[in-house]
């Protein structure tokens, strides 16, 4: 699997990086604004994957109360980089990790890494007729 080392310090962070791939690269978020993505930025737990003497090619973020909820967003390895294994490593750290412990509820969605995420425990929602959302453009 070779050398992804994940860190949490948003300082660390090429949010450049960041918002130009969740806002062209990405089919969840086409669009998205640098503020919008500054502000999640903000308000979530971040991981960035780096490689030594490339710089950050890997992202998720989780926004939580750290007590009983958790939900995974923003997931990305950029594509020069994929199949190495850093979706593995970037997803072990966050499964790991002190604030992510003991919840009750840890969701996320998907189009395509349903095999990705099952290897951590995730499957389908059990109970979908509980679920509700709202949904609005990307800002």
């Amino acid at each position: 699997m070779g050398g992804l080392r994940v860190s949490t310090d948003k300082g660390e962070l090429d949010v450049p990086l960041v918002h130009r791939f969740l806002s062209t690269g990405a089919y969840w978020s086409p669009g998205v604004s640098r503020e919008t993505v500054e502000r999640a930025i903000a308000g979530s737990l971040c991981f960035g994957g780096y490689l030594e003497g490339t710089g950050q090619v890997a992202f998720a973020r989780v926004v939580t109360d750290a007590a009983t909820f958790a939900y995974l967003a923003d997931v990305f390895v950029l594509p020069e980089h994929r199949g190495r294994g850093h979706s593995r490593q970037l997803m072990e750290a966050v499964m790991a990790h002190p604030q992510l412990q003991g919840l009750r509820r840890f969701m996320l969605a998907t189009l395509d890494a349903h095999d990705l995420y099952a290897q951590y425990g995730f499957a389908s929602v059990a109970r979908p007729e509980r679920l509700m959302e709202i949904t609005r453009p990307i800002p």
